[in-house]
């Protein structure tokens, strides 16, 4: 195996350590980035998701008390029959609700996930379409909600809105954290619940993919892959850190803007004939 195929995976991994946490879409930009890399093509969902298990460690970590204290009170409330149940293990029903549409979403739509879905073009249109969502759901949203206040209709509204990431140019914290701006929620908490929920969703995901690269010989080049992944663990814990801090502040503009512009230049490209859409 080449130098260069490591050294792609390696990028390819930074990239998506970068990208997974912030509203930009990480799948788009692996999906942008690799047919530009000399070995050309897109890197694929499989290679994506794997990646992604990654930075879901990284969220496993930054977390781990508060994901500790939510799995084993749900689970003091399961073999009680209910009757020691509290705030912890309410949060661990409601983030499996809020799995269950990407679940259902992407089993269904396992064959467009992984094709028609994964075309530049509509990756551009979502790109710039939900930054102007996510742009007037920062603007005009109350933030007066906490997770204190999140129920049952909310929750599974949030896993609705984790669903549509399945499209490249979503992005799942994009689509997550714009639902909760959406419905009151402050911009910490809805980031705060963006990472909860998407752990399950994308643990189950990667390793999914992962027996299959195993087992079914799909083509994911192992070792490139292993490297891509813990690249993208060590940089996106440096990110949460970041951006978690970064929320409390300040607004999401920069990357509404950020998104706008990446998504007309892709449709340059497109049209330039620098990228193809398939």
């Amino acid at each position: 195996m080449s130098g260069a195929a490591w050294f792609e995976a390696a990028f390819l991994g930074l990239l998506q350590g970068l990208t997974e946490f912030l509203p930009i879409s990480s799948s788009a930009h692996l999906r942008i980035v690799g047919p530009l890399l000399p070995s050309g093509g897109d890197p694929g969902a499989a290679f994506t998701a794997i990646t992604q298990i990654g930075t879901e460690v990284a969220v496993l970590i930054y977390f781990r008390r508060e994901l500790a204290a939510i799995a084993l009170s749900w689970w003091r409330s399961c073999v009680s029959g209910g009757r020691h149940a509290d705030a912890d293990s309410r949060m661990g029903w409601l983030i499996l609700v809020g799995t269950l549409p990407i679940a259902c979403l992407g089993l269904l739509f396992k064959d467009s996930i992984e094709t028609s879905l994964r075309n530049l073009y509509l990756t551009a249109a979502m790109l710039i379409g939900f930054a102007l969502l996510l742009w007037a759901a920062d603007r005009f949203g109350s933030r007066r909600l906490s997770l204190r206040d999140l129920g049952w209709k909310h929750g599974i509204l949030f896993g609705l809105a984790q669903a549509l990431a399945l499209i490249p140019g979503v992005s799942r914290s994009g689509g997550t954290i714009t639902a909760g701006l959406l419905m009151g929620y402050t911009r910490v908490a809805a980031a705060r619940y963006s990472f909860l929920l998407a752990v399950p969703a994308v643990l189950a995901s990667g390793f999914y993919q992962l027996w299959r690269s195993v087992e079914v010989g799909s083509p994911v080049a192992p070792g490139p892959t292993a490297l891509a992944t813990l690249v993208a663990f060590g940089v996106g814990y440096g990110v949460i850190v970041a951006f978690m801090k970064f929320v409390t502040t300040r607004s999401y503009l920069p990357f509404v803007v950020y998104r706008i512009v990446l998504g007309c230049l892709v449709l340059v490209l497109l049209w330039a004939g620098v990228l193809q859409p398939v």
